[in-house]
């Protein structure tokens, strides 16, 4: 695990002990810290008992702690947490920032930090993948793959590549990236911010953390800039980086995990952020060509009887579904879930590739007034529903393609559980 001395003897809190929280107390723990723990979940706080404090941070008085380390899924804004700490001028912090306090004391590295709305998974993973099939030693971490304190540390020369929220950039104040990316910007989340604004501000606090000589990619300086810009910012520098780096864009007809423009537009950030951390561009070619892909992105789980049936679970609002609709053709989209918007949104450009909609969930009856008139709408409601109807209507050469344009949480635990679902269903077709 990543640990630090500047943790020896002081005193924290973390407050919810699921995959990132365990891992923060180990770290501390090993440290030499003195922890006090709490989670609503009696089976969270168990492996605990006899090892630290366990109380709820809320109850706590906090005179004299160095942090308090809280899931990126407390909500600042609604929260008791904030305020209770900052009574007693204790910031409230995530694993990223304990992360940062850590480097000083690593062997000689780089970080590569990526944040946007849309596309920062995939962006990340590929950039990690790049790396690794050069031969440079790369983790990879923040909101994606193991807790970034869980893992051991790089050898001198290693990259961590992080994948961050704008909930991890709320809880980070010391994270100077040596490449800062932006992909994009999208209303996303707004229930967690005093409007749009506020959440641009928010990602752009991973620049304003850099330091001189540093490098970012789509640098903003303030939120109404990246308001108005930074939704194309990756698109303005495509052609260029193509360009200058030698690859021809019919290449991308050769990389089999990232179809489609959006993901053109990942690759081209990974392609920068790569170059600038000295890889050559022939080992850049080879990643971008052998790359994976992600679970529930875009991800092809069969093909039965000349139909395709495409997993792109992920697509949790309009603007991340309506990349896989551009990217393919002749469409049965199952969409709908816990709407984090009103309307088609990026969608409504789409619809062309559309033959036939089926709507499930919670806003299931909203899309499908949405889409009436404009394609074939059936109100399928459950997953396993649509996804019979969607079989039965399609004929080779068709996709169906689940990209639902919503949250999951009114019938999924997570947009991970949806897919798999979604995977076990295609599976039983066979």
């Amino acid at each position: 695990m990543i640990t630090s001395s500047a943790w020896k003897d002081k005193k924290y809190a973390v407050l919810g002990l699921a995959r990132s929280g365990r891992a923060t107390v180990e770290a501390l723990l090993a440290a030499g810290a003195e922890v006090l723990v709490w989670d609503d979940r009696i089976e969270a706080r168990e492996p605990f008992a006899g090892r630290c404090a366990i109380g709820d941070p809320l109850e706590a008085d906090l005179t004299g702690y160095a942090g308090v380390v809280v899931s990126p899924g407390v909500p600042l804004n609604t929260h008791p947490i904030k305020p209770h700490a900052d009574g007693y001028g204790v910031p409230v912090i995530g694993d990223i920032e304990l992360f940062a306090q850590a480097r000083s004391e690593l062997p000689s590295h780089k970080v590569v930090g990526i944040t946007g709305t849309n596309g920062k998974s995939t962006t990340t993973a590929l950039v990690h993948h790049i790396l690794k099939a050069a031969g440079v030693p790369t983790a990879m971490g923040g909101n994606i793959g193991l807790p970034i304190l869980e893992q051991e540390p790089l050898p001198e020369g290693g990259v961590y590549v992080l994948e961050l929220s704008s909930y991890q950039i709320d809880l980070t104040f010391s994270l100077a990236c040596d490449v800062a990316i932006l992909l994009n910007i999208t209303p996303d989340h707004l229930d967690r911010y005093d409007g749009f604004d506020a959440y641009a501000a928010s990602k752009s606090r991973l620049f304003a953390m850099q330091k001189r000589g540093q490098h970012s990619i789509a640098r903003f300086t303030d939120a109404r800039s990246l308001g108005q810009f930074a939704e194309g910012s990756i698109a303005s520098i495509l052609e260029d980086v193509f360009q200058h780096r030698g690859i021809a864009p019919d290449e991308q007809n050769g990389w089999k995990s990232l179809a489609g423009s959006h993901n053109r537009e990942n690759a081209a950030a990974a392609i920068e952020a790569c170059d600038i951390l000295g890889i050559p561009i022939d080992q850049i070619r080879e990643g971008l060509r052998t790359y994976p892909g992600l679970p529930h992105r875009m991800e092809r789980v069969a093909e039965i009887g000349g139909v395709a049936y495409v997993n792109d679970s992920k697509g949790t609002n309009t603007a991340a579904s309506a990349p896989a609709l551009a990217a393919f053709e002749n469409i049965h989209w199952i969409v709908g879930g816990l709407a984090k918007e009103p309307g088609l949104g990026e969608c409504e450009a789409e619809l062309g590739h559309v033959k036939a909609a089926y709507t499930i969930g919670k806003s299931g009856d909203e899309f499908a007034r949405l889409l009436e008139k404009r394609v074939s709408i059936k109100r399928s409601v459950t997953l396993e529903q649509a996804l019979f109807d969607a079989s039965n209507a399609a004929v080779s050469g068709d996709t169906v393609l689940l990209s639902p344009a919503c949250a999951s949480f009114d019938q999924y635990r997570d947009f991970e559980a949806r897919g798999e679902h979604f995977r076990e269903l295609v599976e039983a077709l066979r």
